[in-house]
C-alpha cells in the first residue's frame, strides 16, 4: 500500500524546475517534522506519575477528555504491514467455514472432549522447543523484559488478590521480580498498597484511571442502554446489569495500554484476584515469548454468550471491508467461524463463533494493540456503542483483534500452566503441579463450552504442536 509521504513526494516531484521542485520539497519536510515535534509533544506530556520513598509508584493520567480520539492512532511497532495484503473477497472465503458433520451436536461436543482428554493425557512441564530463559542465581544481575504483571483491582477485594499473588510469587516471581501495576478506578488504600507490597517480590505501581476513559462516553443513549440491560436481565446474561462491568470490559479492549503509566511498557500479564495456580514455573514467560516472536499467551479458550456479541462480527467485517490490508493471511480464521459444537452462536452472531482466548489469564505485547490496524478497529468499535448495549466483553475483543490481523503462528498456548478461574481450569500433566487433576476443565455440564480442541485441530499446524 502506498504511503502517505510517497503520495507527498510524488505530488513534489512531478516535471517543474528543479529549483522550484526542491524549495516545494524542503517546504513540505519542513512542515511535515514541525507537525510531528507538536503532536508527539502534546500526546506525551499530560502524564503525572509521582514516585514515593518506598518500592511503590502511584500514578494518575488527567487532562486526556480532548485526547481520546487520539489514543487509537496507531504507533506501535505492528503499524507496518509486512504480510501479503489479502482482497475482500479472499477474505469473506476465508472467513466461510466450510466443514461438516453429520453428528449430533452431543457427538461433536463428545469427540471434542475426548479428543481434549486424549491431548492432556501427554506430560509437559515446559515448552518442547523455543528459547527458554532461566532464573538467575540468587542476587545475580538479571536483564528483565520490558513488562509488568497487571491487575484491574479494587480495595475491597484485596484479600483475594492476596491470594493469588502469594501464588504467583511462589510458583514464578520470587526468581524473577517482575513488577506489579495495581489498576482501580477509585484510589487505593494506605492498607491494599501496604499489604500487597509486603507480599511481592517486585516493585508495585498504583494507578487510578481517569473518569474520562472510565466512564460511558458521550455517544452512548444512556435510555437505550438501560432498555437494553433490562431486556439482557430478562435473558438472564451474567452481569447483564452492571455498568461498571461494561466500563471494564471497554477500557480492558482499548484502554489500558494507553495509560500514561503503562506506555514505558512492551509486554504485560494479565491476573485476577481470586485465581489459582498450581505449577512450578521455572522459566521467564515474559522472555519466552520475545524471544521466541510471539504476540499472545493464554491457557483457556471458551465459547461466549452470543446475546453479548451479537453485531460484534458485522461491525468488525464493516471494518475489515474498508481495510483489506491490515486482515493477516495467516489468521485463526476457522476458529473464529467454526459453526459446529454450538451452531446457534454462529446464526446469532451472523457468522463469529464466539469462540474466545479467556482473558483473565493472558501474556501480550502491547504493540500489537497500540498498532494502526488494532487501534482503527478499536475506533470503529468504539462509534458502534456495542460496549454498552450488547456488553462486548474483551476477551471477544482481543481475540477477534488478534485472530483476524495477527499471524496465529504468534499465539501460544501455556499448556503448561496450571490454572484455575472458576468454574474452569487449565491441568497439565506435570510432576511440577499438585492441586490440579491432569485434563481438569470444569463441570461436564459445560463441556460444549470448551473451544480447546477447536483451536487445536483448527489452527495448529504440525509445527506449532510441537511445542507441546
Amino acid at each position: 500500500m502506498e504511503s502517505h509521504y510517497k503520495k507527498l513526494f510524488k505530488v513534489v516531484s512531478r516535471p517543474t524546475r528543479a529549483g522550484s521542485r526542491l524549495i516545494v520539497l524542503s517546504a513540505v519536510l519542513v512542515v511535515g517534522i514541525t507537525l510531528l515535534v507538536v503532536s508527539a509533544s502534546f500526546f506525551y506530556t499530560d502524564s503525572n506519575v509521582i514516585t514515593d520513598t518506598s518500592k511503590t509508584i502511584i500514578g494518575q493520567s488527567n487532562g486526556l477528555t480532548d485526547k481520546i480520539s487520539n489514543l487509537w492512532q496507531g504507533s506501535g511497532s505492528h503499524a507496518n504491514i509486512d504480510h501479503e495484503i489479502l482482497t475482500y473477497p479472499q477474505i469473506e472465503d476465508a472467513l466461510t467455514f466450510k466443514q461438516t458433520s453429520d453428528k449430533r451436536r452431543s457427538e461433536i461436543v463428545k469427540d471434542n472432549m475426548e479428543f481434549y482428554h486424549d491431548f492432556f493425557d501427554k506430560e509437559i512441564s515446559e515448552p518442547k522447543k523455543g528459547t527458554l530463559a532461566r532464573a538467575p542465581a540468587q542476587g545475580a544481575d538479571y536483564d528483565r523484559a520490558n513488562a509488568t504483571l497487571l491487575v484491574l483491582v479494587r480495595n475491597e477485594e484485596l484479600n483475594q488478590l492476596l491470594h493469588t499473588i502469594r501464588q504467583i510469587e511462589e510458583h514464578w516471581n520470587s526468581k524473577f521480580h517482575y513488577p506489579y501495576t495495581f489498576v482501580n478506578d477509585q484510589e487505593f488504600s494506605a492498607k491494599f498498597k501496604q499489604s500487597v507490597n509486603a507480599a511481592t517480590s517486585g516493585k508495585c505501581n498504583f494507578v487510578v484511571i481517569p473518569k474520562e476513559i472510565w466512564d460511558p462516553p458521550a455517544n452512548i443513549d444512556m435510555d437505550k442502554l438501560f432498555h437494553e440491560i433490562d431486556i439482557m436481565e430478562e435473558q438472564q446474561i451474567n452481569y447483564a446489569g452492571k455498568l461498571s462491568y461494561r466500563n471494564m470490559c471497554r477500557f480492558n479492549s482499548g484502554y489500558f495500554y494507553q495509560l500514561d503509566f503503562l506506555k514505558q511498557f512492551k509486554w504485560y500479564w494479565r491476573f485476577e484476584p481470586g485465581t489459582n495456580y498450581f505449577c512450578d514455573i521455572d522459566y521467564d514467560l515474559f522472555k519466552f515469548m520475545e524471544e521466541n516472536d510471539k504476540t499472545y499467551g493464554f491457557v483457556i479458550s471458551l465459547y461466549d454468550a452470543p446475546q453479548t456479541v451479537e453485531t460484534l462480527w458485522p461491525v468488525t467485517l464493516d471494518y475489515v471491508k474498508k481495510n483489506p490490508q491490515f486482515v493477516h493471511p495467516n489468521g485463526a480464521f476457522k476458529w473464529l467461524t467454526e459453526n459446529l459444537q454450538n451452531p446457534w452462536h454462529a446464526r446469532a452472531t451472523e457468522g463469529y463463533s464466539t469462540c474466545h482466548f479467556w482473558s483473565n489469564f493472558e501474556i501480550a505485547n502491547m504493540d500489537f494493540y497500540r498498532g494502526e490496524a488494532y487501534s482503527g478497529w478499536i475506533k470503529s468499535l468504539e462509534e458502534n456503542g456495542g460496549f454498552y448495549y450488547e456488553r462486548w466483553g474483551d476477551a471477544p475483543v482481543h481475540s477477534v483483534g488478534i485472530g483476524l490481523f495477527e499471524d496465529k503462528d504468534k499465539v501460544h498456548w501455556f499448556r503448561d500452566i496450571g490454572y484455575e478461574h472458576s468454574p474452569y481450569k487449565n491441568c497439565p500433566k506435570s510432576d511440577k503441579c499438585s492441586g490440579c487433576s491432569a485434563g481438569d476443565f470444569g463441570p461436564g455440564s459445560l463441556d460444549d463450552q470448551n473451544c480447546m480442541s477447536n483451536w487445536i485441530k483448527l489452527e495448529m499446524s504440525n509445527e506449532q504442536l510441537a511445542w507441546y
